[in-house]
């Protein structure tokens, strides 16, 4: 059997308008825009990918912009809300700085001896911003050049909350891939893979009443978990099969390889290689500058580029600490 997984590798959702979308998560939430490039199964559309300085594995955010889209519906079967991890200390700056850009914020609230803002962003994606005491440390991969000082600039995904119709199902699967349940509190099951500082949190709501949710503007479309190779990757396929699920094949996402499924509570899940990585078609320093397209549209880029409305970054900046 593989090893356990050792945590999120990214988190896809569906926005709307893609220069908003950038506004927000590069000028906002202070993220780095690692990668411009097309949904491969819609190329007319963006499919924007951000994350720290190198678009390491476990903070990536990614979105599917489709503008003509509707709003979807929050419930069953999906990932409800976001975490986002931050220093301890750091809720403050960012209720000021959430609350001048107009976002509307909840109130602070204690989680499994963690402190958590939740807040939407222009779609109403669900997203919480969550302490953790080590992040402090975690600086290394920090995008030096971004709005949000060092000292209050989220680090990387803190774990993902699935709502699901019933328990017992969705935690069979978690253990059978490695997860850990580590607590519960408050009617919440909270599941771990991975190890110490780099472990990621799947946090599992049981609501067998609530409605069933729709794919749309502001919806999670899938969360993707990481796995260290391609031979790991397949081993974990036949594992999924072996129990009975129907697993995609692997495909090939030019920046990582994945497999997909839906967990049996219907959240649909992605198993995906850390490497490539995000530095096979741009430099370290210009990732996120230039329209990216896989080999097989390479001909149409010309069309593609007349197509997608061009995208402004927001001005670099070196933050400053208030």
């Amino acid at each position: 059997m593989s090893e356990q997984l050792p945590g999120l590798h990214h988190m896809t959702a569906i926005c709307g308008d893609a220069q908003r979308n950038v506004d927000f998560y590069v000028g906002v939430l202070g993220l780095r825009l690692v990668k411009k490039t097309v949904n491969f199964d819609d190329p007319g559309t963006y499919h924007l990918y951000y994350g720290d300085w190198q678009g390491n594995p476990g903070s990536i955010l990614t979105f599917f912009a489709w503008a003509q889209a509707q709003r979807g519906r929050r419930g069953l079967g999906q990932v409800t809300a976001t975490g986002l991890t931050v220093p301890e200390g750091a809720l403050d700056y960012w209720k000021e700085r959430l609350t001048k850009s107009g976002v509307s914020l909840g109130t602070v609230e204690t989680r499994f001896g963690q402190s958590v803002l939740a807040f939407e962003d222009h779609d109403g994606l669900p997203l919480e911003l969550i302490t953790r005491p080590e992040a402090a440390m975690e600086t290394a991969d920090l995008w030096v050049g971004g709005p949000v000082p060092a000292q209050y600039a989220i680090r990387r995904m803190e774990g993902v909350t699935l709502t699901v119709a019933q328990r017992e199902p969705t935690e069979k699967t978690l253990f059978a891939l490695g997860f850990t349940l580590i607590g519960e509190e408050e009617g919440r099951l909270r599941y771990s893979a991975g190890q110490g500082e780099s472990s990621t949190l799947a946090d599992v709501l049981v609501s067998p009443d609530a409605p069933r949710g729709s794919l749309g503007v502001g919806i999670v479309h899938h969360v993707a978990w990481r796995t260290p190779s391609d031979e790991t990757e397949l081993d974990w396929r036949r594992q999924i099969l072996e129990q009975g699920r129907s697993v995609s094949p692997v495909m090939d996402r030019d920046y990582f390889h994945s497999i997909y499924f839906h967990e049996p509570g219907g959240v649909l899940f992605e198993i995906a290689t850390n490497p490539p990585g995000f530095t096979t078609d741009e430099p370290l320093e210009s990732l996120g500058t230039r329209l990216c397209v896989p080999a097989w549209l390479e001909e149409r880029r010309a069309l593609l580029e007349q197509t997608l409305t061009p995208l402004r970054l927001p001005a670099p900046v070196v933050a400053e600490a208030p």
